[in-house]
């Protein structure tokens, strides 16, 4: 188990992957893509489980067959680089015909590649069991070596297509699709480990046929960039999957409105209820409960809300050379903070309510919470009308 714990784990990866997307493969198995995508998790999971040297020894002992392991994972490894060109091809869109031609035309290819994967191992003669070094202990046997050669060439093809599309789409993604561009980046980077393994593959079986032994290559270099590329292959297709998801995107805004809610919170008025959270409270739950308490102490701040500061605050903005609306965003936020520090200062002192008669609207401007908690950490001129400086 030990010899394969890095391709176990990318196996792992793989399978989580399938159950976040399984929801959504079952309500869209009729649409390409999700197939697609079904295919290709299925098959890696497959290839990640089998190829480590234990389950190729158990193979082997279960078939009663030496070496039976070798066309399997060959075969499945042929599929998986089949399978990924197909998902990019759907991934990245374009006429509905083209696509299915594309699609049909790389099953082909594979599917008949993997056949031929078997016909060669049926045919060559490989009664030495090999779980480590079967590529070059058997790089000159007759059909074998036309075997481990249709593989090598199948893998780089479908390596060679997926680094190469997922360098091009993340080129022209929108940038604002940061699981897509992130996941992308994640395939292209593993598509290049991969596309060193089949280097170190290549080169130690062509020094094979040339008479020298550089096996070294093939049973040391190029396992752990397998393993390697495998982890980052999996998580490239993880990733968008999650980052795209209404969980992910509840979280994420979670996370960003965590410094008004700790501003805010202890400014709620006293008579609001709150329910309160468990532990198992889902992310949509807390990201609602969140804005709740933002919205109860923007309201119990608004009468101490000063325009003064907020005109100070937009002019300094705009110096800094910064658009209106972000201008308009920094100076509500400082307006803000200038509104926690005299509460605070009044509430520690007991004295009364010293803001003005006609309180500001409590949204500040309808300003976007997300945009109103990022300036609010992380501004200058906020830091300075939270500290009671002169903003101006």
């Amino acid at each position: 188990m030990k010899d394969g714990l890095p391709l176990y784990l990318a196996g792992s990866v793989l399978v989580l992957a399938l159950l976040i997307k399984a929801p959504a493969l079952r309500r869209g198995w009729d649409q390409p893509l999700m197939r697609a995508v079904c295919a290709l998790l299925v098959v890696g999971c497959l290839l990640t489980f089998l190829a480590p040297p234990p389950s190729l020894a158990a193979v082997n002992r279960l078939t009663g067959v030496a070496n039976f392991a070798a066309p399997l994972v060959y075969g499945v490894l042929t599929a998986f680089s089949g399978a990924s060109i197909v998902l990019i091809l759907h991934w990245a869109g374009g006429p509905a015909a083209r696509l299915r031609r594309a699609t049909w035309v790389t099953v082909g290819v594979f599917g008949a590649v993997t056949v031929l994967i078997v016909a060669f191992f049926v045919l060559g003669d490989a009664r030495v069991e090999r779980l480590r070094d079967l590529d070059t202990y058997y790089a000159n046997t007759p059909w074998l070596r036309e075997m481990i050669v249709s593989y090598l060439l199948a893998h780089t093809v479908g390596s060679a297509a997926l680094s190469l599309l997922s360098l091009k789409w993340m080129l022209r993604v929108d940038p604002a699709l940061r699981p897509l561009r992130t996941g992308l980046a994640l395939l292209t980077l593993g598509g290049v480990l991969d596309l060193g393994y089949l280097v170190a593959k290549w080169v130690a079986v062509g020094a094979r046929w040339a008479g020298r032994d550089w096996d070294g290559l093939s049973t040391y270099v190029a396992p752990p960039l397998a393993s390697a590329a495998a982890l980052l292959v999996g998580a490239g297709f993880i990733v968008p999957m999650v980052g795209g998801s209404a969980a992910w995107r509840d979280f994420s805004q979670y996370r960003r409105l965590r410094p008004l809610w700790k501003a805010l919170r202890g400014f709620a008025h006293l008579g609001v209820a709150t329910v309160p959270l468990t532990w198992w409270s889902p992310v949509g739950i807390r990201l609602i409960h969140r804005e709740s308490a933002i919205d109860d102490g923007l309201l119990a701040l608004a009468s101490w809300f000063d325009p003064a500061v907020r005109t100070a605050a937009y002019g300094a903005a705009l110096r800094q050379g910064m658009t209106e609306a972000g201008a308009s965003v920094v100076a509500d936020a400082a307006m803000l903070a200038a509104a926690c520090r005299a509460r605070a200062a009044a509430d520690r002192s007991g004295t009364p309510c010293a803001g003005s008669a006609e309180p500001a609207p409590y949204r500040l401007d309808g300003q976007p919470l997300a945009a109103l908690a990022r300036e609010f950490r992380g501004s200058p001129i906020v830091d300075a009308a939270r500290r009671g400086l002169p903003v101006g």
